[in-house]
């Protein structure tokens, strides 16, 4: 999935989003399962805005996202510590291996299925050193279907007017139109963005990750460092890249 209009909103409709402290409880994470702040792989990341307090932290950053649009905002932010590249998730190539992943956001919740996820989270595997630490927020099925579901939100700043609608389609699936009006002189200028989100039950995430090669260290309800519930909204998940020479061991 590749915003398009959103893009040129996202950094201000998003500006409630406490980048820092977000980049924070990762780096908790991280270090709590004997993370290192090595190479960083911020996957799906947009605009950059959780990139850059990651190099700020001290790690390398390498950060990727799909949209050309996306990427040309973050590319004209100070960014040092960080290099962007422009690639689908699904089809991630790297140079090299990484220590830690983090996919945040609910980047994941883009994907259109199961065999999505699984072709990601291999390719992440990938990538991942020994003892790499990977960590990903997702939404849950019970957010899609008693939250978001048929919820239409509305977003006024200085600049854009921007209507969220969304529709419930079953199996997870929620489908999200986005339509923002920009003033210009007597009129507004209308743009949208249409796309889904899907929510993976936990038992799946879980199998896929072992699948792919990581073991589960844990899952939490984001974002904090407590046991999941029912009704949580988003949870957390951190997994670790073991190879198997060492598992042997």
């Amino acid at each position: 999935m590749s915003y398009n209009a959103f893009a040129k909103y996202y950094d201000e409709l998003t500006a409630n989003i406490d980048y820092p402290a977000l980049a924070e409880y990762y780096d908790r994470l991280n270090i709590l399962q004997g993370g290192k702040r090595g190479i960083l792989l911020d996957l799906a990341c947009g605009t950059g805005s959780l990139s850059l307090p990651f190099a700020q932290m001290g790690y390398d950053v390498i950060g990727i996202d799909a949209s050309p649009d996306m990427l040309d905002i973050a590319f004209a932010k100070p960014h040092e510590g960080v290099q962007f590249l422009c690639q689908d998730m699904t089809e991630l190539d790297l140079f090299g291996t990484v220590d830690t992943v983090v996919c945040a956001l609910d980047s994941l919740n883009h994907l259109e299925s199961a065999d999505e996820l699984r072709t990601v989270f291999e390719r992440v595997a990938l990538f991942c050193d020994n003892s790499a630490v990977f960590m990903f927020d997702v939404n849950t099925p019970y957010k899609h279907e008693n939250i978001l579901a048929d919820s239409t939100f509305v977003y006024e700043t200085d600049n854009v007017f921007c209507v969220w609608e969304n529709e419930y389609a079953g199996g997870g699936v929620t489908e999200i139109q986005l339509d923002f009006f920009e003033r210009d002189g007597d009129v507004y200028r209308r743009s949208s963005d249409f796309f889904t989100e899907t929510a993976f039950p936990r038992d799946t995430v879980e199998k896929l990750l072992k699948d792919a090669g990581f073991t589960l260290c844990a899952v939490y309800g984001y974002p904090t460092e407590n046991e999941p519930c029912e009704t949580s909204e988003k949870l957390t998940f951190v997994a670790k890249m073991i190879h198997s020479k060492n598992k042997e061991a």
